[in-house]
């Protein structure tokens, strides 16, 4: 497929978790690749084969946090899908080149667990290097902008629940 027509490409199937705690504040974490800018993310991840969304979202969390199963309850999911597309520069250089962006299915979850139960280094290579309970409104001014828009969907149809 050409990389200069990323419409051509596939979205990569994705979950999303938005993880609140006790306190109503949600987990973000600090990229370890992220070399630009001070953006941090709720934890996310592809999709694989044949996978449960359900249990992709416990996986990429695990993963992703060192969170299990255990500490939380899903509370939530998104009606629809919510699609990004990267930007031209990051076209072909993401997924092996593989995909114009991510098309996310996102789970609202109830942390019960404490601070200590969070292990960035449960899996190997850790994708954050740091992490932080924010308010559930700053969501969008800490995310890179190009996922600004989905974002702002996750935070408006989970936020009555928060």
């Amino acid at each position: 497929m050409p990389m200069n027509d990323p419409s051509s490409l596939p979205y990569r199937p994705c979950v999303g978790v938005m993880l609140v705690n006790a306190d109503g504040k949600v987990f973000v974490g600090k990229r370890i690749d992220n070399i630009e800018g001070d953006w941090w993310q709720m934890p996310q991840g592809g999709v694989d084969e044949g996978e449960d969304l359900r249990q992709a979202a416990y996986r990429e969390l695990w993963e992703e946090t060192g969170v299990t199963e255990q500490h939380v309850k899903l509370l939530s999911q998104t009606r629809e899908e919510l699609l990004y597309d990267l930007p031209p520069e990051l076209v072909g250089k993401l997924w092996k080149g593989k995909y114009r962006g991510q098309r996310q299915h996102w789970f609202l979850a109830r942390f019960d667990g404490s601070d200590s139960d969070i292990r960035l280094d449960a899996h190997q290579p850790p994708e954050f290097c740091d992490w932080k309970w924010v308010e559930a409104e700053l969501l969008p001014d800490i995310i890179i902008p190009f996922k600004k828009r989905v974002y702002r969907a996750v935070l408006e149809e989970f936020r009555a629940l928060i």
